[in-house]
Protein backbone atom coordinates (compact mmCIF):
# COMPACT_ATOMS: atom_id res chain seq x y z
CA UNK A 1 0.00 0.00 0.00
CA UNK A 2 1.39 3.38 -0.97
CA UNK A 3 1.68 6.26 1.44
CA UNK A 4 -0.61 9.21 0.53
CA UNK A 5 0.98 12.21 -1.12
CA UNK A 6 2.56 14.82 1.15
CA UNK A 7 3.00 17.50 -1.53
CA UNK A 8 -0.31 18.26 -3.23
CA UNK A 9 -0.57 21.74 -1.68
CA UNK A 10 2.96 22.66 -2.75
CA UNK A 11 2.37 21.38 -6.27
CA UNK A 12 -0.86 23.32 -6.81
CA UNK A 13 0.05 26.38 -4.77
CA UNK A 14 -3.66 26.67 -3.89
CA UNK A 15 -5.25 26.79 -0.43
CA UNK A 16 -7.09 23.74 0.87
CA UNK A 17 -10.85 23.72 1.25
CA UNK A 18 -10.79 21.67 4.45
CA UNK A 19 -7.93 21.05 6.90
CA UNK A 20 -8.52 18.31 9.46
CA UNK A 21 -6.28 18.64 12.52
CA UNK A 22 -6.04 15.12 13.93
CA UNK A 23 -5.79 11.86 12.01
CA UNK A 24 -7.08 9.59 14.77
CA UNK A 25 -10.39 7.76 14.72
CA UNK A 26 -12.57 10.88 14.49
CA UNK A 27 -10.39 12.82 12.00
CA UNK A 28 -9.87 9.73 9.84
CA UNK A 29 -13.60 8.95 9.90
CA UNK A 30 -14.32 12.50 8.70
CA UNK A 31 -11.75 12.27 5.89
CA UNK A 32 -13.25 8.95 4.72
CA UNK A 33 -16.79 10.35 4.88
CA UNK A 34 -15.72 13.33 2.75
CA UNK A 35 -14.68 11.04 -0.15
CA UNK A 36 -17.91 11.51 -2.21
CA UNK A 37 -17.73 15.30 -1.77
CA UNK A 38 -14.06 15.33 -2.76
CA UNK A 39 -15.02 13.67 -6.04
CA UNK A 40 -18.17 15.70 -6.75
CA UNK A 41 -16.82 19.12 -5.81
CA UNK A 42 -13.09 18.67 -6.42
CA UNK A 43 -12.41 19.52 -2.79
CA UNK A 44 -8.85 19.88 -1.57
CA UNK A 45 -8.54 18.23 1.83
CA UNK A 46 -5.51 18.07 4.12
CA UNK A 47 -5.06 15.93 7.23
CA UNK A 48 -2.50 16.95 9.86
CA UNK A 49 -1.51 14.30 12.40
CA UNK A 50 1.18 14.61 15.07
CA UNK A 51 1.82 10.88 15.61
CA UNK A 52 3.55 8.77 12.94
CA UNK A 53 1.07 6.43 11.28
CA UNK A 54 1.98 3.06 9.72
CA UNK A 55 0.50 3.88 6.32
CA UNK A 56 3.04 1.90 4.34
CA UNK A 57 4.78 -1.43 4.82
CA UNK A 58 2.34 -2.55 7.51
CA UNK A 59 3.00 -5.96 9.06
CA UNK A 60 0.24 -8.55 9.16
CA UNK A 61 -2.32 -7.75 11.85
CA UNK A 62 -1.55 -9.44 15.15
CA UNK A 63 -4.33 -8.95 17.73
CA UNK A 64 -2.96 -7.94 21.13
CA UNK A 65 -4.37 -9.14 24.42
CA UNK A 66 -3.81 -5.60 25.74
CA UNK A 67 -5.39 -3.70 22.83
CA UNK A 68 -7.78 -0.91 23.79
CA UNK A 69 -11.24 -1.20 22.23
CA UNK A 70 -14.35 0.90 21.58
CA UNK A 71 -18.05 0.10 21.60
CA UNK A 72 -19.59 0.83 18.20
CA UNK A 73 -23.35 1.37 18.18
CA UNK A 74 -25.48 -0.19 15.46
CA UNK A 75 -26.02 3.24 13.94
CA UNK A 76 -22.25 3.72 13.67
CA UNK A 77 -21.89 0.32 12.07
CA UNK A 78 -24.48 1.32 9.43
CA UNK A 79 -22.49 4.48 8.70
CA UNK A 80 -19.27 2.51 8.16
CA UNK A 81 -21.22 0.08 5.99
CA UNK A 82 -22.41 2.93 3.76
CA UNK A 83 -18.78 3.99 3.36
CA UNK A 84 -17.80 0.46 2.33
CA UNK A 85 -15.61 0.02 5.43
CA UNK A 86 -17.60 -2.33 7.60
CA UNK A 87 -16.68 -5.57 5.84
CA UNK A 88 -13.04 -5.01 6.78
CA UNK A 89 -13.84 -3.74 10.28
CA UNK A 90 -16.11 -6.72 10.98
CA UNK A 91 -13.13 -9.07 10.82
CA UNK A 92 -12.14 -8.04 14.36
CA UNK A 93 -15.57 -6.93 15.64
CA UNK A 94 -17.43 -8.78 18.39
CA UNK A 95 -21.23 -8.26 18.41
CA UNK A 96 -23.03 -7.12 21.56
CA UNK A 97 -26.17 -9.23 21.53
CA UNK A 98 -27.35 -8.51 25.08
CA UNK A 99 -26.76 -5.85 27.73
CA UNK A 100 -27.19 -6.70 31.41
CA UNK A 101 -27.63 -3.69 33.75
CA UNK A 102 -27.64 -4.12 37.53
CA UNK A 103 -26.77 -2.46 40.84
CA UNK A 104 -24.62 -4.22 43.39
CA UNK A 105 -26.58 -5.30 46.48
CA UNK A 106 -29.98 -4.73 44.81
CA UNK A 107 -32.36 -7.09 43.04
CA UNK A 108 -33.23 -4.78 40.15
CA UNK A 109 -31.94 -5.86 36.74
CA UNK A 110 -32.58 -4.62 33.22
CA UNK A 111 -31.79 -6.75 30.19
CA UNK A 112 -31.66 -5.43 26.63
CA UNK A 113 -31.55 -7.92 23.75
CA UNK A 114 -30.94 -7.48 20.03
CA UNK A 115 -33.60 -10.01 19.07
CA UNK A 116 -36.28 -7.82 20.67
CA UNK A 117 -35.50 -5.23 18.02
CA UNK A 118 -35.09 -7.75 15.18
CA UNK A 119 -31.43 -6.70 14.95
CA UNK A 120 -28.33 -8.86 14.65
CA UNK A 121 -26.63 -6.91 17.43
CA UNK A 122 -27.07 -3.91 19.71
CA UNK A 123 -23.56 -2.84 18.82
CA UNK A 124 -20.02 -4.12 18.35
CA UNK A 125 -16.68 -3.92 20.14
CA UNK A 126 -13.59 -3.28 18.00
CA UNK A 127 -9.91 -2.85 18.86
CA UNK A 128 -9.06 0.81 18.26
CA UNK A 129 -5.88 -0.13 16.42
CA UNK A 130 -7.78 -2.28 13.91
CA UNK A 131 -10.44 0.35 13.32
CA UNK A 132 -7.68 2.91 12.74
CA UNK A 133 -5.89 0.60 10.32
CA UNK A 134 -9.03 0.11 8.22
CA UNK A 135 -9.69 3.85 8.11
CA UNK A 136 -6.12 4.71 7.15
CA UNK A 137 -6.05 2.09 4.42
CA UNK A 138 -9.05 3.81 2.86
CA UNK A 139 -7.46 7.24 3.25
CA UNK A 140 -4.40 5.98 1.36
CA UNK A 141 -6.69 5.53 -1.66
CA UNK A 142 -8.07 9.09 -1.56
CA UNK A 143 -6.59 12.24 -3.11
CA UNK A 144 -5.70 13.81 0.24
CA UNK A 145 -2.72 15.77 1.42
CA UNK A 146 -1.11 14.17 4.47
CA UNK A 147 1.11 16.10 6.85
CA UNK A 148 2.32 13.35 9.16
CA UNK A 149 4.01 13.53 11.55
CA UNK A 150 3.37 17.25 11.86
CA UNK A 151 1.97 19.63 14.44
CA UNK A 152 0.09 22.89 14.04
CA UNK A 153 2.20 25.54 15.75
CA UNK A 154 -0.11 28.49 15.13
CA UNK A 155 -3.66 28.92 13.88
CA UNK A 156 -4.75 32.41 12.87
CA UNK A 157 -8.12 33.60 11.51
CA UNK A 158 -7.86 35.04 7.99
CA UNK A 159 -10.22 36.62 5.48
CA UNK A 160 -10.87 33.23 3.87
CA UNK A 161 -10.73 30.94 6.91
CA UNK A 162 -7.61 30.17 8.92
CA UNK A 163 -3.88 30.17 8.32
CA UNK A 164 -2.08 27.17 9.81
CA UNK A 165 1.67 27.14 10.44
CA UNK A 166 3.16 23.67 10.88
CA UNK A 167 6.23 22.72 12.88
CA UNK A 168 8.08 21.84 9.65
CA UNK A 169 7.70 25.44 8.44
CA UNK A 170 4.88 24.80 5.96
CA UNK A 171 1.82 27.06 5.93
CA UNK A 172 -1.71 26.17 4.88
CA UNK A 173 -4.63 28.44 4.11
CA UNK A 174 -7.82 26.53 4.92
CA UNK A 175 -11.40 27.55 4.15
CA UNK A 176 -12.65 25.22 6.90
CA UNK A 177 -10.46 23.99 9.74
CA UNK A 178 -11.75 21.05 11.78
CA UNK A 179 -10.32 20.48 15.24
CA UNK A 180 -10.41 16.70 15.72
CA UNK A 181 -7.30 16.42 17.86
CA UNK A 182 -9.00 15.15 21.02
CA UNK A 183 -8.47 18.52 22.67
CA UNK A 184 -4.87 17.60 23.53
CA UNK A 185 -3.01 20.10 21.34
CA UNK A 186 -4.05 23.27 23.12
CA UNK A 187 -5.22 24.82 19.83
CA UNK A 188 -8.76 25.21 21.12
CA UNK A 189 -7.52 27.22 24.09
CA UNK A 190 -5.23 29.32 21.90
CA UNK A 191 -8.27 30.27 19.83
CA UNK A 192 -10.01 31.41 23.00
CA UNK A 193 -12.57 28.59 23.02
CA UNK A 194 -13.33 27.80 26.65
CA UNK A 195 -14.74 24.54 27.92
CA UNK A 196 -17.07 23.71 30.78
CA UNK A 197 -15.36 21.01 32.84
CA UNK A 198 -17.16 19.13 35.61
CA UNK A 199 -14.89 16.59 37.34
CA UNK A 200 -16.59 13.42 38.48
CA UNK A 201 -13.89 12.80 41.10
CA UNK A 202 -13.53 9.39 39.50
CA UNK A 203 -10.85 7.52 37.57
CA UNK A 204 -11.51 4.85 34.92
CA UNK A 205 -9.29 1.77 35.12
CA UNK A 206 -9.11 -0.09 31.79
CA UNK A 207 -7.85 -3.63 31.14
CA UNK A 208 -8.64 -6.78 29.15
CA UNK A 209 -9.68 -9.98 30.88
CA UNK A 210 -9.76 -13.70 30.20
CA UNK A 211 -12.97 -15.24 31.57
CA UNK A 212 -13.73 -18.86 32.43
CA UNK A 213 -16.86 -19.18 30.29
CA UNK A 214 -18.00 -17.80 26.91
CA UNK A 215 -19.49 -14.34 27.17
CA UNK A 216 -22.09 -15.08 24.48
CA UNK A 217 -22.00 -11.49 23.27
CA UNK A 218 -23.24 -10.10 26.61
CA UNK A 219 -22.08 -6.70 27.87
CA UNK A 220 -22.47 -5.92 31.56
CA UNK A 221 -23.04 -2.57 33.29
CA UNK A 222 -22.78 -2.91 37.06
CA UNK A 223 -23.33 0.07 39.36
CA UNK A 224 -21.37 -0.13 42.61
CA UNK A 225 -20.86 2.30 45.52
CA UNK A 226 -17.40 3.09 44.08
CA UNK A 227 -18.81 3.82 40.60
CA UNK A 228 -19.88 1.98 37.42
CA UNK A 229 -18.14 -1.23 36.36
CA UNK A 230 -18.54 -2.40 32.77
CA UNK A 231 -17.50 -5.50 30.85
CA UNK A 232 -17.56 -5.52 27.04
CA UNK A 233 -17.30 -8.70 24.93
CA UNK A 234 -14.21 -9.09 22.74
CA UNK A 235 -13.20 -11.66 20.15
CA UNK A 236 -11.52 -14.77 21.46
CA UNK A 237 -13.73 -14.95 24.53
CA UNK A 238 -11.99 -12.00 26.20
CA UNK A 239 -13.72 -9.02 27.79
CA UNK A 240 -12.71 -5.39 28.20
CA UNK A 241 -13.04 -3.98 31.69
CA UNK A 242 -13.91 -0.37 32.53
CA UNK A 243 -13.74 -0.12 36.34
CA UNK A 244 -14.50 3.24 37.93
CA UNK A 245 -12.70 4.25 41.14
CA UNK A 246 -12.88 7.30 43.36
CA UNK A 247 -9.95 9.61 42.72
CA UNK A 248 -6.98 8.43 44.78
CA UNK A 249 -8.27 4.90 45.38
CA UNK A 250 -7.14 3.64 41.97
CA UNK A 251 -3.44 3.70 42.90
CA UNK A 252 -3.83 0.79 45.32
CA UNK A 253 -5.79 -1.26 42.76
CA UNK A 254 -3.24 -0.58 40.02
CA UNK A 255 -0.43 -1.70 42.33
CA UNK A 256 -2.02 -5.07 43.14
CA UNK A 257 -0.57 -8.28 41.76
CA UNK A 258 -2.61 -9.87 38.97
CA UNK A 259 -3.90 -12.50 41.38
CA UNK A 260 -5.04 -9.96 43.97
CA UNK A 261 -6.47 -7.66 41.29
CA UNK A 262 -8.63 -10.46 39.89
CA UNK A 263 -9.76 -11.46 43.38
CA UNK A 264 -10.83 -7.90 44.19
CA UNK A 265 -12.59 -7.53 40.84
CA UNK A 266 -14.44 -10.82 41.40
CA UNK A 267 -15.69 -9.55 44.76
CA UNK A 268 -16.86 -6.27 43.21
CA UNK A 269 -18.56 -7.81 40.18
CA UNK A 270 -19.71 -11.27 41.26
CA UNK A 271 -19.80 -14.50 39.26
CA UNK A 272 -22.42 -13.78 36.59
CA UNK A 273 -19.75 -13.50 33.86
CA UNK A 274 -17.73 -16.46 35.16
CA UNK A 275 -14.34 -16.49 36.88
CA UNK A 276 -11.74 -13.92 35.90
CA UNK A 277 -8.58 -15.84 35.02
CA UNK A 278 -6.14 -13.36 33.50
CA UNK A 279 -5.74 -9.60 33.28
CA UNK A 280 -3.68 -7.61 30.79
CA UNK A 281 -1.97 -4.26 31.17
CA UNK A 282 -3.92 -1.80 33.26
CA UNK A 283 -4.43 1.83 32.24
CA UNK A 284 -6.22 4.65 34.03
CA UNK A 285 -7.43 8.15 33.26
CA UNK A 286 -9.45 10.77 35.20
CA UNK A 287 -13.10 11.29 34.33
CA UNK A 288 -14.80 14.63 33.71
CA UNK A 289 -17.68 15.95 31.68
CA UNK A 290 -16.08 18.47 29.31
CA UNK A 291 -18.04 20.47 26.74
CA UNK A 292 -16.68 23.22 24.53
CA UNK A 293 -18.58 26.50 24.87
CA UNK A 294 -18.27 26.95 21.09
CA UNK A 295 -18.18 24.24 18.46
CA UNK A 296 -18.40 26.46 15.37
CA UNK A 297 -16.97 29.78 14.25
CA UNK A 298 -16.56 31.16 10.74
CA UNK A 299 -14.14 28.74 9.09
CA UNK A 300 -13.91 26.46 12.16
CA UNK A 301 -15.65 23.35 13.50
CA UNK A 302 -14.81 21.33 16.62
CA UNK A 303 -15.42 17.55 16.67
CA UNK A 304 -14.93 14.57 18.96
CA UNK A 305 -13.33 14.88 22.39
CA UNK A 306 -12.29 18.41 21.55
CA UNK A 307 -16.02 19.23 21.56
CA UNK A 308 -17.22 16.91 24.32
CA UNK A 309 -15.65 14.32 26.62
CA UNK A 310 -18.13 12.03 28.37
CA UNK A 311 -18.11 9.50 31.18
CA UNK A 312 -17.73 6.02 29.62
CA UNK A 313 -20.73 4.67 31.59
CA UNK A 314 -23.00 4.50 28.53
CA UNK A 315 -20.33 3.87 25.89
CA UNK A 316 -21.52 6.83 23.81
CA UNK A 317 -18.39 8.97 23.38
CA UNK A 318 -17.11 7.77 20.01
CA UNK A 319 -20.64 7.19 18.69
CA UNK A 320 -21.62 10.77 19.51
CA UNK A 321 -18.44 11.99 17.80
CA UNK A 322 -19.17 9.90 14.71
CA UNK A 323 -22.67 11.34 14.43
CA UNK A 324 -20.99 14.75 14.50
CA UNK A 325 -18.89 13.64 11.53
CA UNK A 326 -22.05 12.55 9.69
CA UNK A 327 -23.85 15.82 10.43
CA UNK A 328 -20.90 17.94 9.26
CA UNK A 329 -20.66 16.03 5.98
CA UNK A 330 -24.42 16.32 5.45
CA UNK A 331 -24.29 20.08 6.10
CA UNK A 332 -21.45 20.41 3.58
CA UNK A 333 -23.31 18.25 1.08
CA UNK A 334 -26.34 20.54 1.38
CA UNK A 335 -24.39 23.81 1.20
CA UNK A 336 -21.75 23.20 -1.46
CA UNK A 337 -24.21 22.75 -4.38
CA UNK A 338 -25.68 26.16 -3.46
CA UNK A 339 -22.27 27.76 -3.83
CA UNK A 340 -21.56 28.02 -0.10
CA UNK A 341 -17.93 27.75 0.97
CA UNK A 342 -17.10 24.91 3.42
CA UNK A 343 -16.34 27.39 6.20
CA UNK A 344 -19.38 29.63 5.76
CA UNK A 345 -21.62 30.17 8.77
CA UNK A 346 -24.56 29.02 6.66
CA UNK A 347 -22.97 25.58 6.41
CA UNK A 348 -21.66 25.57 9.97
CA UNK A 349 -24.92 26.89 11.38
CA UNK A 350 -26.71 24.01 9.65
CA UNK A 351 -24.17 21.60 11.18
CA UNK A 352 -24.65 23.06 14.66
CA UNK A 353 -28.43 22.88 14.44
CA UNK A 354 -28.18 19.20 13.43
CA UNK A 355 -25.90 18.49 16.41
CA UNK A 356 -27.56 20.45 19.18
CA UNK A 357 -30.40 18.15 20.22
CA UNK A 358 -28.44 14.90 19.87
CA UNK A 359 -25.46 16.25 21.81
CA UNK A 360 -27.70 17.64 24.56
CA UNK A 361 -29.67 14.38 24.92
CA UNK A 362 -26.61 12.11 25.07
CA UNK A 363 -24.74 14.33 27.54
CA UNK A 364 -27.81 14.60 29.76
CA UNK A 365 -28.39 10.82 29.60
CA UNK A 366 -24.82 9.75 30.42
CA UNK A 367 -24.29 12.44 33.05
CA UNK A 368 -27.66 11.63 34.63
CA UNK A 369 -26.78 7.95 34.94
CA UNK A 370 -23.50 8.74 36.71
CA UNK A 371 -25.16 11.11 39.14
CA UNK A 372 -28.25 8.97 39.78
CA UNK A 373 -26.26 5.86 40.64
CA UNK A 374 -23.56 7.85 42.42
CA UNK A 375 -25.85 8.92 45.28
CA UNK A 376 -25.55 6.50 48.20
CA UNK A 377 -28.89 6.73 50.03
CA UNK A 378 -31.02 3.74 51.12
CA UNK A 379 -34.33 5.15 49.86
CA UNK A 380 -32.86 6.15 46.51
CA UNK A 381 -31.17 2.75 46.19
CA UNK A 382 -34.54 1.04 46.58
CA UNK A 383 -36.07 3.41 44.04
CA UNK A 384 -33.29 2.64 41.53
CA UNK A 385 -33.82 -1.09 42.05
CA UNK A 386 -37.55 -0.70 41.47
CA UNK A 387 -36.81 1.37 38.38
CA UNK A 388 -34.52 -1.28 36.92
CA UNK A 389 -37.13 -3.98 37.58
CA UNK A 390 -39.85 -1.80 36.06
CA UNK A 391 -37.76 -1.01 33.01
CA UNK A 392 -37.15 -4.73 32.48
CA UNK A 393 -40.90 -5.42 32.66
CA UNK A 394 -42.05 -2.61 30.36
CA UNK A 395 -41.15 -3.77 26.86
CA UNK A 396 -41.73 -0.54 24.87
CA UNK A 397 -39.68 1.57 27.31
CA UNK A 398 -36.86 -0.95 27.31
CA UNK A 399 -36.86 -1.10 23.51
CA UNK A 400 -36.84 2.70 23.27
CA UNK A 401 -33.78 2.77 25.54
CA UNK A 402 -32.09 0.14 23.39
CA UNK A 403 -32.74 2.05 20.15
CA UNK A 404 -31.34 5.23 21.69
CA UNK A 405 -28.21 3.38 22.85
CA UNK A 406 -27.83 1.85 19.38
CA UNK A 407 -27.79 5.28 17.75
CA UNK A 408 -30.89 4.44 15.70
CA UNK A 409 -32.89 7.27 17.28
CA UNK A 410 -31.70 10.70 18.45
Amino acid sequence: METPSHSIDQETGRPVDIAIIGGGLVGASLACALAPLIRRHDLRVAVIEAAPLPLAGEPEWQPSFDARASAIAQGSRLHFERLGLWQAMAREAEPIRRIHISERGRLGVTRLAAEELSEEALGYVLPNAWMGRVLHRRLAELPLTWHCPARVETITPSATGHRLTLDDGQCLEAGLTVLADGGRSGLKERLGIDSRATPYDQVALIANLEVSRPHGGTAYERFTPQGPLALLPLKGGRMELVWTHAVGSEAETLALSDHDFLWRLQRAFGDRAGRFRRVGKRHSYPLSLVTARETVRPGLAVLGNAAHALHPVAGQGFNLALRGVIDLVEALDAGLPRGESPGSMTVLGDFESRRDRDRHNVIRFSDGLVRLFGIDHPLLSHARAAGLIGLNLVGPLRRALARRAMGLER
